[in-house]
């Protein structure tokens, strides 16, 4: 049995389902889908230099690696590799072929520096160290159960402050880049980020598969946006076709299918000049009670360790830590 790493075919069906179904046995707190597969392969700003792999074994999928150049870092050269291998296809050679392939090509596109996350259990951390990545920053990922927990209720917005919902800003969606660029970049990391390309961002962000418009909830104050909660729903897509269907046209044959079931917080950020008055817990808070009266059952989200706000608003939430994964780096040549 051999294993060979090569580039991910987006206009084949076997190796999408392949590329998400490693992921989602991998790292089951993250939602993937084949949708989402190829929309970062395919919409991810040229810049980038975004590349999927895949490690294939007999013809079947085992492995996978992202990987590109942090464009929109104002330093250069920050390049990431994201491995992750089937956890029943271990100790087959797929995750170092995938590393040392990722780092041959990163090393082509000018990288110097190399990050990747890990997940914070020892073999991963041994794959990592011997590889010559060094521990960095960590993440927590947490889950609640939508089924069985007592959300706190939803506290009415301060004077002031109204709620909605991104579905309401379909025609001008520029006043949350706005806000997602400002508050993105003062996120902790080990990679600055300068969002600037609007049309990039509408893209990649605005137009993800699985970004839910009806459940991502956004607080407005005097006009403009000032604190959002991005969620992703692996029934996204059905979301986004009965805020916004075409005229005259009924939802695609088997959409029913995509009714949500998981939900994940992809962002939750405030303007600065309103932190610290409860506008992250309040979209959040709404956005669970919606999810819930949606169906619902499972939600995921994620922090990093150093990022005592918003852990302290998730605990209060009612989320549980389930996993943790080390931000490694490798310095090249």
């Amino acid at each position: 049995m051999t294993v060979i790493v090569r580039d991910l075919r987006p206009d084949v069906p076997s190796d999408l389902e392949g590329f998400a179904r490693v992921r989602r046995l991998a790292l089951p707190f993250m939602l993937v889908t084949p949708g989402s597969v190829v929309h970062a392969l395919t919409h991810t700003h040229p810049a980038a230099r975004f590349r999927s792999l895949v490690a294939e074994e007999d013809g079947e999928v085992i492995g996978t690696a992202q990987t590109g150049i942090a464009h929109d870092s104002p330093e250069p050269g920050q390049g990431f590799l994201d491995v992750y291998v089937r956890p029943d296809r271990l100790r087959r050679g797929a995750g170092g072929l995938l590393v040392r392939t990722a780092e041959e090509y990163l090393a082509g596109q000018g990288a110097t520096t190399l990050y990747t996350w890990v997940l914070d259990e020892p073999a991963n951390r041994a794959f990592a160290a011997a590889r010559g990545y060094a521990r960095r920053r960590s993440a927590h990922f947490l889950r609640l159960d939508l089924a069985s927990a007592g959300l706190p209720p939803l506290p009415p917005p301060p004077p002031g402050v109204e709620l909605r919902t991104a579905a309401g800003f379909a025609d001008d969606p520029r006043p949350l880049f706005e806000l997602d660029a400002e508050t993105t970049s003062d996120e902790p990391g080990d990679i600055g980020t300068e969002f600037t390309d609007y049309e990039a961002w509408v893209e990649e962000t605005w137009k993800h598969p699985l970004l839910d418009l009806d459940l991502t909830t956004v607080a407005v104050a005097g006009g403009r946006p000032v604190a959002f909660t991005a969620t992703y729903t692996d029934g996204g897509a059905l979301a986004r076709s009965r805020a916004h269907p075409a005229a005259g046209t009924a939802p695609p044959s088997g959409l029913s299918s995509l009714v949500p079931s998981v939900m994940t917080t992809a962002m939750t950020g405030t303007a600065r000049a309103f932190r610290g008055r409860g506008l992250a817990k309040l979209v959040k808070t709404a956005s669970l009670h919606r999810a819930r009266a949606a169906g619902i059952t499972k939600a995921f989200t994620g922090n990093d360790t150093g990022n005592g706000p918003m852990l302290a608003v998730n605990e209060r939430l009612g989320y549980q830590v389930c996993a943790t994964e080390v931000r490694h780096a490798r310095r090249l040549g």
